[in-house]
């Protein structure tokens, strides 16, 4: 009887790495897409279509969209007093001798001040969260810029000038995370003797500032209430 004998293992091929980008398309070109589809809003084909748009751009636009790009993460810092974005250490509102020091509006993300300033209706300081408080997507106080506020409010309460913080108004958003985030607030700020203030129901519940109209948002500022 004859001896058993193994076939002879056969050769693997490779596998190629898993990609989304459409088969055929240039390395580089994929790689761009990828880039595109991990920006907020952009979709595989609006990434695709951006990437393709960049390869048709001539090279000095190209080169000019690349340099502000950088540009934005070497000059680009976070203000030491209200914790926005600006270019000097502190940003331009905080530095005005115009704006009312007796107020602060306390605002989930960057965009919002974009949002307020817009309406021309407030002018008094910011102070930027970075967030909102989110269990379900692991944030916590610790993570946002809360601590920040609460240092800022107890160096101005120490301050002899009349000019002393008097009113934080809690513009967080009007879903889960931007209540939890403004009753938090409410508890930590309310015991220094500060009025805090919530915007008015005027803004859509579960929508965010940022996409609010100017007169909604300028008609919450105006009817805002007191927390509690």
């Amino acid at each position: 009887m004859a001896a058993f004998r193994p076939d002879p293992p056969r050769p693997v091929s490779p596998v190629a790495p898993r990609t989304d980008a459409p088969r055929g398309v240039a390395a580089p070109v994929a790689r761009v897409i990828e880039a595109f589809r991990r920006l907020p809003g952009i979709g595989p084909k609006s990434a695709q279509r951006l990437a393709y748009h960049l390869v048709r751009m001539p090279e000095a636009e190209a080169a000019e969209l690349s340099e502000a790009i950088t540009g934005v993460k070497q000059r680009i810092k976070l203000c030491e007093t209200c914790a926005d974005i600006t270019e000097a250490i502190t940003c331009h509102i905080c530095t005005d001798p115009n704006r009312d020091r007796s107020t602060i509006c306390v605002v989930e993300e960057p965009l919002d001040v974009t949002a307020f300033e817009r309406t021309r209706a407030y002018t008094g300081l910011y102070h930027v969260l970075h967030g909102a408080i989110s269990p379900t997507s692991g944030i916590a106080a610790s993570d946002l810029k809360i601590k920040e506020l609460l240092q800022r409010l107890q160096d101005d309460s120490a301050d002899t000038s009349d000019q002393t913080v008097t009113e934080v108004i809690v513009a967080t958003n009007t879903n889960l995370d931007g209540e939890a985030t403004a009753m938090y607030l409410q508890r930590a700020i309310t015991p220094a003797g500060i009025k805090v203030t919530r915007l008015a129901r005027g803004l859509p519940s579960g929508t965010d500032i940022e996409y609010a109209d100017d007169a909604t948002l300028a008609h919450s500022l105006e009817s805002r209430a007191e927390i509690g």
